[in-house]
């Protein structure tokens, strides 16, 4: 049985989507959950929020192979098979899979494969790359035993997002209160189908082939994509843009959600607040993002020691009830309970 998969994903960069997965990582083993964060978004911003500079420079340029994602799968750019990742251990309950800037080069070898994943012969290779995504996180998660892998990706849609987006069980879509956010979620509901119906597609090739016979040791992922909700991030109000700016593009955001990435009808007008896609609606924090950032913890971890004092602590009281809400919220959507297993 795998482990479930849930990526933050949206066409539009700039939306908390990295922070997001880091403060949740933290929260869900706070709440008792064995967690596997991994970062396969090229840019490697998760792996940089949790691990220092030099260690990142250790993973990347020395030791074993297996260090990073891309490791894992640069083998299957020759004619070599995929290596068994090498983990960061954060905490007791928190683990890490790092990124690599060098991930952007496996971005051919996938849109390549695509198409060979339909032929009527020589299928185990381009299912095997891939699917490689997905059979490396399962094979990290069963190292920590780990119940929930968090992935973080990057805001696009390419081969890599593609193959990223084929492993995720669950769906998560953090948005801004603007413009660009509003046409990412358009772009991305109709790629999230087209790529659940391709994948079937070619789950139906692989049942039906003799390569199948051949290799009955792959397993592929199910591609099930189930996207569970959106996240909005609170709007900065500014002195030199209304109120009603962002509100304009805030509230335009249920709608579209229904239409683009569930296929339903929008039915009348439906404020954010009372949206049930609407999982929650994140804070800006201001200023105790980077005192957290300075001193690598999340947010709700911020002591007196760090800065945090006066109006700051109690934010940091407040930020720890709200990603605890979340952090539930979210359990109860893909059926993840609470406390020590």
């Amino acid at each position: 049985m795998s482990v479930p998969v849930l990526t933050f994903f949206n066409n539009k960069g700039g939306v908390g989507k990295t922070s997001l997965i880091y403060h949740l990582g933290w929260m869900f083993s706070y709440l008792g959950k064995k967690v596997l964060t991994a970062d396969i978004d090229p840019q490697a911003n998760l792996t940089a929020a949790f691990l220092t500079e030099d260690t990142i420079d250790k993973i990347w340029n020395e030791g074993p192979a297996g260090n990073t994602i891309y490791q894992c799968v640069k083998p299957l750019t020759g004619v070599g098979d995929i290596l068994t990742p090498k983990l960061q251990d954060i905490a007791e309950n928190l683990s890490l899979l790092p990124g690599d800037v060098a991930l952007s080069s496996f971005e051919d070898q996938l849109s390549n494969e695509w198409p060979n994943s339909m032929n009527n012969v020589n299928l185990y290779r381009p299912l095997r790359i891939l699917s490689a995504f997905w059979q490396i996180l399962q094979i990290a998660a069963d190292k920590v035993q780990a119940e929930i892998i968090l992935v973080d990706i990057g805001p696009n849609l390419g081969a890599i997002n593609r193959s990223v987006l084929i492993a995720a069980d669950y769906v998560v879509i953090p948005m801004g209160a603007d413009l660009f956010s509003l046409q990412g979620l358009k772009n991305l509901g109709p790629a999230l189908k087209d790529w659940k119906e391709l994948w079937t597609k070619r789950l139906d090739n692989w049942e039906n082939s003799n390569d199948r016979k051949d290799h009955p040791e792959l397993l592929l992922p199910e591609g099930k994509m189930r996207p569970i909700g959106y996240l909005c991030q609170q709007y900065g109000v500014r002195l030199s843009r209304p109120v009603r700016a962002y509100d304009k593009w805030v509230q335009r955001i249920p709608g579209v959600y229904r239409e683009a990435v569930l296929g339903e009808k929008a039915a009348g007008e439906i404020k954010q607040e009372d949206d049930p896609n609407c999982i929650s609606i994140i804070k800006h924090y201001r200023s105790l993002v980077p005192l957290a950032q300075e001193h690598r913890k999340p947010i709700f971890d911020l002591t007196p020691a760090d800065g945090a004092v006066g109006s700051h602590a109690n934010a940091v009281f407040s930020a720890r009830d709200d990603f605890e809400k979340l952090s539930l919220k979210i359990m109860g959507k893909i059926g993840l309970c609470a406390g020590i297993s």
